[in-house]
């Protein structure tokens, strides 16, 4: 039976561990709460470049050395950055967790940010942004979220813009590493084959990680205000992007179990309304489903879907059909007692993994500043009645709070989709 300790070293850095005996591997993730949304515009993006300017190099590795000693254990090595934290993960045996442990202090306490290094990889990032615009169905996101928290650093990409990278100095970069890279703003969480007092003594030198009298971008974090209405990008592509959405509770809202089953009837599989409605019963979209973006005081409930220029109209009224369905009807019993059965059987099939229950464990201590446990998330789940779905719809589906937004051949539409929106209420 797996066990859970944390640890908060005097700097105000936390340690949190999920013992797992009964795997050999271990997942190690190191955690900091800094993302897009601490950034501001003229350095959009400098959170995702800093990811991946950890990899290039520290005092005593190179950046091949890095890879090298990562891969001869048959480890994995890898990063990420979201809106509002970046994270450094490993994945090793267990007789490898101290090359893992030692790799992820070295990039993340002693990186030396060179600068032949830095230009070498601001051109990869800049291709990494260029895939992405060149990429409809994943662009439609970043405009949307521009669209929804309009003037917010919600609102930016992650990964920054073609200007805003080019620009960015080796400076820049230092100081606001110093600003965000502080102890307090750090989470590190291990699940699997390990043992956190072992653990404890691998992690050392995090105990002299240096706190910075700067001001912190943390202190920055401003609730956004969201935009409903309508925006469309004209674009040759043979299939118009679109994303509907609306702003929803946040992550730790005491709402977020009924709207993790309203999102999974409205478009979490394909048992689910959307996809049934548009793609099984029209084929009108061979992509059609909906997403949470949860955040630490905000959150969206959006639908995506890709369909042919001429149906584009016609898909956007089906998704508001389907909101209205919610806000008018209760949930047949069947089908709402179906919904939690797959939203139970996803998590627990997720949790299955070392590096899915370490990630577990960080989200927790960031949006509840305590480990939320399986059985609480059950039980969260079965309360949930068709009345909950309900009112929860009629407070969040509301026309007046609605956001489209499209990238395609969507010249002279915007008339017809406001028409849509506002004949909706």
């Amino acid at each position: 039976m797996s066990k859970i300790y944390k640890t908060k070293l005097k700097n105000g850095l936390k340690i949190i561990t999920e013992e797992m005996p009964d795997i050999q591997s271990a997942s190690i993730g190191i955690w900091v709460n800094i993302g897009s949304r601490n950034e501001d515009s003229k350095k959009n993006g400098i959170s995702h470049f800093i990811e991946h300017l950890l990899f290039k190099g520290t005092e005593k590795r190179t950046a091949l050395d890095i890879a090298r000693e990562i891969e001869s254990v048959g480890g994995v090595l890898n990063a990420f950055t979201e809106r509002e934290n970046t994270c450094f993960y490993v994945k090793v045996l267990n007789k490898d967790i101290p090359l893992a442990v030692d790799l992820l202090s070295d990039i993340v306490l002693n990186s030396k940010f060179d600068k032949k290094e830095l230009e070498k990889e601001r051109l990869v990032v800049l291709q990494e942004i260029k895939r992405a615009e060149d990429t409809p169905d994943d662009l439609i996101h970043d405009i949307f979220a521009r669209a929804l928290w309009k003037g917010h650093p919600l609102g930016m990409p992650v990964l920054g813009n073609l200007q805003t990278i080019s620009s960015i100095k080796r400076d820049d970069v230092v100081s606001y590493f110093k600003r965000s890279y502080l102890p307090h703003a750090v989470i590190i969480t291990a699940a699997g084959s390990i043992e956190h007092k072992r653990l404890l003594k691998l992690l050392k030198p995090f105990e002299k990680m240096l706190y910075y009298d700067l001001k912190s971008p943390i202190s920055y974090l401003k609730p956004p205000i969201s935009y409903s209405g309508t925006t469309l990008e004209q674009k040759k592509l043979e299939q118009v992007h679109l994303c509907l959405g609306t702003p929803s509770p946040n992550q730790a809202h005491p709402d977020r179990y009924k709207l993790y089953l309203l999102n999974t009837l409205l478009g979490g599989g394909m048992s689910s309304r959307l996809f049934q409605e548009i793609r099984e019963k029209r084929g009108l979209a061979y992509s059609v489903y909906s997403y949470l973006n949860l955040c630490l005081d905000v959150g969206s409930l959006v639908v995506y879907a890709g369909t042919a220029p001429e149906t584009f109209s016609k898909v956007v009224g089906l998704i508001l059909k389907e909101l209205n369905t919610f806000v008018k009807k209760e949930v047949p019993k069947t089908e709402l007692q179906s919904a939690k059965e797959q939203l139970k059987g996803g998590m627990l099939l997720g949790l299955e993994t070392s590096e899915s229950r370490m990630t577990k464990l960080a989200r927790d201590e960031i949006y509840f500043n305590r480990t939320v446990t399986v059985k609480e998330i059950v039980d969260g789940i079965d309360k949930v009645t068709a009345k909950d779905i309900m009112k929860l719809a009629n407070g969040i589906f509301n026309p007046g709070k609605i956001a489209i937004a499209a990238i395609g051949k969507v010249k002279d539409k915007i008339s017809a989709i406001s028409h849509q929106l506002s004949a909706t209420s």
